[in-house]
């Protein structure tokens, strides 16, 4: 089971999306083991996205995530991150397939509603940013064979 770390950002906070978006997750069978909302800093943006720090779009973005409150939320299932960056789309809204989060609601390609873990590594680099160990919930959902087979015995 992987972890991974999203925020749906300003936009989505200020377009109301909160809860169309999180449903597309636990419909799918993602587990929520963490969720807040919070106001990113400058000094927390500049963290969390400094490996684009002196591309052109990165002082707009700090900017842009740091406008209004977001929503982090750590999600734990079978391959969580390359499923859930497939749910998310393409970046740009305006290239994201219909279907997707931001094919479905964004048009933007810089306000584009979320953010994902893109790899194992920076999904535990992430979640350590916005949460405390003591903050996430490893608990046994009960619907956990039916989003999985378990027939053998393992997550398959």
């Amino acid at each position: 089971m992987e972890k991974t770390l999203i925020i749906l950002k300003p936009d989505a906070v200020q377009r109301r999306l909160l809860g169309k978006i999180i449903t597309r997750f636990e419909e799918k069978g993602f587990q929520i083991i963490g969720l807040k909302m919070i106001r990113i800093s400058e000094a927390l943006a500049r963290k969390h996205y400094g490996v684009h720090e002196g591309k052109d779009f990165f002082e707009p973005l700090v900017r842009y995530t740091t406008s209004a409150p977001v929503i982090v939320m750590v999600l734990k299932g079978k391959n969580a991150i390359e499923i859930a960056r497939k749910m998310m789309g393409n970046t740009f809204g305006s290239k994201a397939e219909p279907g997707t989060i931001r094919g479905d609601y964004a048009v933007s390609n810089r306000f584009n509603l979320i953010h994902g873990s893109d790899s194992p590594a920076s999904a535990e680099k992430e979640i350590g940013i916005f949460f405390k160990k003591e903050d996430l919930f490893e608990y046994n959902p009960a619907d956990l064979q039916w989003v999985y087979d378990m027939s053998t015995g393992d997550i398959v």
